[in-house]
């Protein structure tokens, strides 16, 4: 895994001079907390963005912030399908009417009833988790009971799930599966598709997530998907929480990814 950190003179630069993200290409290895303080995430917020260049050399993610734990909320949809993919699969059979229903209208309109009812079709946590050892993930534990949304999860763990989906490597899910996969995140409503593509500059396929914690009122913010930036295709995933509100995590997850992409873009 590379981690990769932004620093505070570049950061400081930027907002007196209004500089752009490709500009903060210095790293000094000062810690992950320049990043946070780049993408000036507030005093409560934790955001960690990981990308992928599928265009380069490398096949780990770099990393920005601490790659540590997050609530999915609803981005865990995409992991849910795929899981349920694997499993009719394995069951010799295809996704039937109501499952196929249910897979569209959980991605594109992020519905929780289907999200509910798949993942009940996939065990729950433990199926979900059986799914992901064999996508490649080795740091996302399901939510308890029903509550999917309450699935924790890494930057880079969702980089491995993007990898299966979107990447040139060997993967358990089949070429239909991974089709099916991202034609319906390049579907997102059009009132959802905010995130990670902020730093597209043409196609882009997107799942994102969002949930206040009541326990909290603070907001988890979450953004994955596959862009096309500058000539190059990259996997981004952002994740974040302690948001005082969903337009202020949606505009930190947006800040992050411009920053991060044009970082990787430039490294």
């Amino acid at each position: 895994m590379l981690n990769r950190s932004l620093s505070l003179v570049a950061a400081v630069a930027t907002l007196l001079v209004g500089a752009a993200p490709a500009a903060l290409a210095a790293d000094t290895g000062s810690g992950p907390a320049d990043f946070r303080t780049v993408v000036a995430a507030p005093h409560r917020a934790r955001v960690t963005a990981a990308v992928l260049d599928l265009d380069g050399t490398g096949r780990e993610p770099v990393v920005y912030g601490d790659d540590t734990p997050y609530d999915t909320a609803s981005i865990v949809k995409v992991d849910i399908l795929a899981a349920m993919l694997l499993h009719a699969r394995d069951h010799r059979r295809a996704l039937t009417a109501r499952e196929s229903a249910e897979a569209e209208v959980m991605i594109r309109d992020s519905d929780n009833t289907a999200a509910t009812a798949l993942w009940r079709a996939i065990g729950e946590a433990p199926g979900l988790e059986s799914a992901n050892k064999r996508l490649g993930l080795t740091s996302t534990q399901g939510g308890p009971g029903g509550l999917w949304g309450l699935t924790r999860t890494t930057a880079a763990d969702q980089i491995r799930l993007l990898g299966a989906v979107f990447g040139t490597g060997p993967t358990p899910l089949d070429a239909a599966s991974r089709n099916r996969i991202g034609t319906l995140m390049s579907e997102i409503a059009t009132d959802q598709s905010w995130g990670v593509s902020a730093a597209a500059d043409s196609g882009w396929a997107l799942k994102n997530g969002w949930l206040m914690r009541t326990t909290t009122d603070l907001w988890d913010i979450n953004s994955i998907g596959r862009i096309t930036s500058g000539g190059h295709h990259y996997l981004v995933a952002v994740l974040s929480d302690g948001n005082a509100s969903m337009p202020d995590g949606v505009n930190l997850v947006e800040r992050a990814v411009r920053t991060a992409v044009s970082e990787t873009g430039a490294g």
